[in-house]
């Protein structure tokens, strides 16, 4: 492809880089819009996250890589009908296109990831003004990777009755769950608990420790893996011996993320302890998509969008031990609940939170915004209102909920 090119293509992603997060909602919208589809990479992997596992490079057909033809992929974010942008701090790869008129839909984490507070610095209002709020009134959409980012944007004035939810949206797997539930851990006569993410501070590394150290204490038998290496992994290795955990914690390392889900499937449950600086947080759908009832703090920008509490999995409040501690216990003692939520926690994916269906929310919605005007794009989605009606779906319209609010309205939820 040229710029020369005259026919203009219907959908470009601009994003870092291409990963496997990022593969099965780019290989559902390369379907839907019949193969006039690109995703321009702006930037090679980082080394670390290739030692994580991560493929340094990608083998797509839609895929264009910007540092190494900048002329062709200037001309596709030019040209193209709908441009998709986020992943990436850089907003020179649609300053002209904002600066005509032309329609964005943006996909963006939170902003103020460690602290609302931080909007009170006159810089970073000014630099939030000309990237997002100088746009409110134009044809500029904003697609929000967690829960928490409507209020982040509210603060800001950004996007007013133009934001919709979103998220990440990993391979969807399909099992016989009977047969899933009856090869796991607790099959083999005691639960098995799973941790997997790097060991940095703001993950926690140190709470499925703990949680562990407490459930031996209680006289409670069960296995615990730790998947993930980082900064931390010295000071958990001296934890896991303080706690005398030698016989029930194992630390298995990085691992390539086919890897890490088989793991998930043996597991029954899954501890995600990440702070609200965890944007996402996409183990969250491969968790549950593997049927573990999953224990997640309530920060965590997938947690509102994924799970009810009590339903298909079970939610602490950031920073809160004891409750993560007594909702570890709870599964632990009851291998029937363990199983129910992770039936459910397993439903939610194919139904709802998948790629699939996300790229077709995603073409109506366009197609609802006059954006797809003259272009032939997809059909509607299978589920528009989430799992059992209980969660939302990719593309609804965001609910902006202080921060401050979201524990007490995800609980309140559960007893109505």
């Amino acid at each position: 492809m040229n710029t020369h090119v005259t026919e203009r293509l219907v959908f470009v992603f601009v994003s870092n880089y291409l990963n496997h997060h990022q593969i099965p909602f780019c290989n559902a919208m390369y379907e839907l819009c019949k193969g006039s589809f690109v995703f321009v990479q702006t930037e090679p992997v980082e080394e670390e996250r290739i030692r994580m596992g991560w493929a340094e490079k990608v083998q797509q057909p839609y895929l264009k890589l910007y540092y190494e033809d900048e002329e062709t992929c200037k001309h596709l974010i030019s040209e193209a009908h709908i441009v998709m942008f986020g992943g990436c701090e850089d907003e020179s790869y649609i300053a002209g296109r904002l600066k005509g008129g032309k329609a964005v839909i943006r996909y963006s984490e939170r902003l103020y990831k460690t602290g609302q507070w931080k909007a009170v610095s006159p810089r970073g209002l000014k630099k939030k003004y000309y990237d997002h709020t100088k746009y409110r009134k134009s044809p500029v959409y904003l697609l929000c990777a967690g829960a928490y980012v409507p209020s982040d944007f509210a603060i800001v004035r950004a996007y007013p009755e133009k934001m919709f939810c979103w998220g990440y949206f990993p391979e969807t797997k399909h099992y016989d769950m009977d047969r899933l539930l009856a090869e796991k851990g607790w099959a083999g006569g005691m639960p098995y608990i799973l941790w997997a993410a790097r060991m940095i501070d703001w993950k926690h590394p140190e709470l499925p420790l703990e949680t562990a150290g407490y459930l031996k204490s209680r006289g409670f038998s069960f296995h615990m893996d730790i998947i993930g290496g980082g900064d931390m992994e010295e000071q958990m290795q001296a934890l896991r011996a303080e706690y005398g955990l030698e016989e029930e914690v194992r630390f298995l390392g990085f691992m390539p993320p086919q890897q890490v889900r088989e793991y998930m499937e043996r597991a029954d449950i899954f501890l995600f302890t990440s702070d609200r600086q965890e944007g996402w947080g996409a183990v969250a759908n491969e968790a549950m998509n593997s049927g573990c009832a999953l224990i997640a703090n309530h920060m965590i920008g997938a947690v509102p969008y994924l799970v009810k509490d009590g339903e298909n999995g079970l939610i602490y409040r950031d920073g809160n031990r004891k409750e993560l501690f007594a909702l570890a216990e709870k599964l632990v003692k009851n291998r029937e609940l363990c199983a129910r939520l992770g039936r459910k926690a397993y439903r939610t994916i194919p139904e709802v939170w998948n790629a699939e269906n996300a790229a077709k929310s995603l073409c109506e919605l366009c197609r609802s915004l006059g954006l797809a005007d003259g272009v032939d794009i997809g059909g509607s989605p299978e589920n528009r209102s989430g799992a059992s009606g209980f969660i939302p779906a990719p593309c609804a319209p965001a609910a902006v909920i202080p921060e401050r609010k979201m524990y007490a309205l995800l609980k309140k939820e559960k007893r109505q």
